[in-house]
């Protein structure tokens, strides 16, 4: 039987069984923290973490809608796990996020070995979902949530690094983006609960925060209050300064960023506060003004080089990373070039890359002037080796720099080096010159970098 789910209503099942659960998370940072914070939830119910996907009791997939090859890696998951339920009913399989969110109950009748499909405004509700497939119920609940305070308590994966949501959904209305249509309106959170959890954080020993957010310069527009100035007083940055001192956390991110509310304000405040590193994702998408006002973005590449001179006049090794999206529709070969000239002119420390994918309920989806893809196949691999090689050429900036390196773990490709990043987000792996030298998760070492490559350093213990 088929049911949709009212946000408020409570299902318990005293009798429930639970098990082993597997969560696979597709997609961004929001859906790695969104599926901490389901692992955290299922744990509270008795289930345990499996150690194989083929051998868990419920399967949890964390969906992305943002590209195509994304949503048919999903199905194709989906296939295998739909094959061993025939084999072992009592499989409770979970769709979860932006795919889940997008699909709906067509997701079901796709697959209907599924048990739940859940959209993102929904993981709060976990618990009381899976209440009701515990009832013989096949489960969708995609209707438009408001999103508690009273947050669930996460799995987290890292017990050095914990992320931190500070606002969910998006009010843009980019013309190529499904987001805003699968995450919702923005609701941000209140500064008094954001430092709740970020002091929860430091209690546990954690030693970074990365605040998140689809859109996170939006913080706090949606939330009441003005300064005497008449300036809105819940902003990003005033969120940075009130959170800034919580004691035990040194480190504090914050992403991704929107070029049209990226403020002078903000970045004057990154530079102030000592615990905010030197690190900024502020998505271009195109080097094109013509196509940015196509994809409905706001800005123009002047103020984009802007943003980034302003931080720079500052911070001159601040670390700059950014999104671009090539082979939109209409986009002519100079436009392209633009692009790329783009990202030889600021050198980039990382660009992610994405040809254009059409998008359910995009407007860019119906256009006539759609690229073919043979096109976006070499406009794709073009930029990826511009991108490797003006990573490369930055990263050689730190080569005998002593960086400070916040330990994360072990190389797990080589247990015999230290692995962490640098305030600058640089992933550092750390030769120790002493073999016997103590070393514990969380803390700073002092790094002297002797190898650079397009995405990583290596070095060794400085002392």
């Amino acid at each position: 039987m088929l049911t949709n789910t009212k946000p408020d209503e409570k299902i318990f099942q005293k009798n429930s069984t639970t098990g082993s659960y597997w969560i696979t998370t597709f997609g961004c940072q929001m859906n790695k923290a969104d599926s901490e914070r389901m692992a955290g939830t299922l744990e509270k119910m008795g289930y345990t973490r499996a150690d194989n996907e083929l051998n868990a009791d419920l399967v949890l997939y964390n969906t992305c809608t943002i590209r195509d090859n994304a949503e048919q890696k999903v199905y194709s998951f989906l296939g295998k796990q739909a094959k061993r339920k025939h084999k072992t009913p009592s499989l409770k399989l979970v769709v979860a996020g932006c795919l889940a969110q997008q699909e709906g109950e067509s997701l079901l009748r796709r697959v209907p070995e599924l048990d739940l499909v859940m959209g993102p405004q929904h993981v709060n509700n976990l618990e009381n979902l899976l209440g009701k497939v515990d009832l013989g119920n096949q489960v969708a609940a995609t209707e438009e949530n408001f999103i508690s305070e009273d947050i669930t308590s996460a799995r987290r994966e890292s017990s050095i690094c914990g992320w931190v949501n500070i606002i969910y959904g998006c009010n843009e209305r980019c013309s190529y983006c499904v987001v805003p249509y699968v995450r919702g309106k923005e609701q941000s959170r209140y500064p008094n609960a954001i430092k709740s959890e970020i002091q929860k954080l430091a209690d546990a020993n954690f030693k970074e925060v990365t605040l998140l957010g689809q859109n996170i310069d939006a913080y706090g527009r949606d939330l009441p209050g003005t300064t005497k100035e008449g300036r809105k007083e819940n902003t990003l940055t005033d969120l940075l300064y009130y959170v800034h001192d919580v004691q035990g956390i040194r480190r504090i991110r914050f992403a991704t960023s929107h070029p049209r509310y990226f403020s002078k304000r903000l970045i004057q405040a990154c530079y102030e506060l000592d615990k905010v590193c030197e690190h900024f994702h502020i998505p271009f998408q195109s080097g094109n003004d013509e196509i940015l006002k196509q994809m409905s973005r706001g800005y123009t590449i002047k103020k984009y080089k802007n943003i980034i001179e302003n931080i720079r006049s500052l911070m001159p090794d601040a670390s700059i990373t950014a999104d671009a999206i090539v082979a939109f529709p209409g986009e002519t070969e100079k436009q392209y070039q633009d692009t790329l000239k783009l990202i030889t002119e600021i050198g980039f420390d990382q660009v992610n890359t994405a040809a254009y994918s059409p998008r359910p309920n995009t407007p860019a989806a119906v256009w006539s002037n759609q690229l073919s893809e043979e096109v976006k196949k070499a406009r794709l691999q073009e930029i990826n080796d511009l991108v490797e090689k003006t990573a490369r050429s930055r990263n050689k900036r730190y080569i005998n720099n002593i960086e400070s390196v916040l330990i994360e773990g072990l190389n797990p490709k080589n247990s015999s080096q230290i692995m962490g990043r640098t305030r600058t987000n640089r992933l550092t792996f750390v030769v120790p010159k002493n073999i016997d030298f103590n070393f514990s998760l969380g803390d700073e070492i002092d790094v002297r970098i002797n190898e650079a490559r397009p995405f990583s350093l290596t070095g060794e213990l400085y002392l």
